[in-house]
């Protein structure tokens, strides 16, 4: 089935998109929503030439669209309308147990007649996290949410240190309640490798961002 992957450039998205591509389905686009003035994915905060190099690195086209939290699920649906103009006819999405967003991504599906595919739901946080390293993908910590994790999380490395040191803080292992969000640099569905070279941490609202400032494609060598 062609298929779109809502895609936000974290753990949960592209392992998703993963299993989608395992599964046969054909993964036409990645797609992602940005704030008003373009800049920024709404979602994680990654600048456009941040999500330009996971796309070219995975080698899908993104779509995008831009809004603000009021016109969110307006310009959701023109995707879906873009979507099924261009013959797909499912979209996968990284949800994992939050029945909310299951429910709304369901309702926003079934207009333009879409299936929706949930390739994580259910799976234990530290199972969804330990199958993710396991995989081959690496991924850092770009936010984190005062209060619950400190800025030293930022660039941090999903690991399993990094895995046993979430279980000891008690929140949410793989950050469903917004506790902190990732950028996936590498992975089985990568040609080549995002390499960070520059970075500073700012803070918005009641998160902390690692943003990244210089960053490269380095091909992928035998001996990485």
């Amino acid at each position: 089935m062609k298929v779109f992957c809502s895609w936000s450039g974290g753990k949960d998205s592209c392992l998703s998109c993963y299993r989608a591509m395992l599964e046969g389905h054909e993964v036409s686009h990645l797609f992602t929503m940005f704030t008003t003035t373009g800049r920024y994915t709404r979602s994680h905060r990654l600048s456009r030439e941040l999500l330009l190099a996971q796309s070219q690195a995975i080698g899908i086209p993104v779509y995008h669209r831009r809004a603000s939290w009021n016109t969110y699920e307006r310009e959701f649906k023109r995707a879906l309308a873009f979507f099924k103009g261009n013959g797909v006819q499912g979209g996968v999405f990284g949800d994992l147990n939050l029945n909310e967003h299951r429910r709304w991504v369901e309702r926003i599906c079934a207009d333009p007649g879409f299936i929706p595919l949930l390739p994580l739901w259910g799976i234990e946080g530290k199972d969804l996290l330990r199958q993710f390293v396991g995989a081959g993908f690496e991924a850092v910590v770009i936010a984190a949410k005062d209060g619950l994790l400190s800025a030293d999380w930022l660039g941090r490395r999903i690991d399993e240190e990094l895995i046993d040191e979430l279980k000891k803080e008690g929140v949410d292992i793989c950050g469903e309640e917004g506790e902190y969000h990732t950028l996936v640099v590498d992975g089985p569905i990568f040609s080549r490798r995002i390499r960070i070279k520059g970075t500073k941490v700012i803070r918005r609202k009641e998160m902390s961002f690692l943003e990244i400032l210089n960053f490269e494609l380095e091909e992928k060598g035998d001996g990485r």
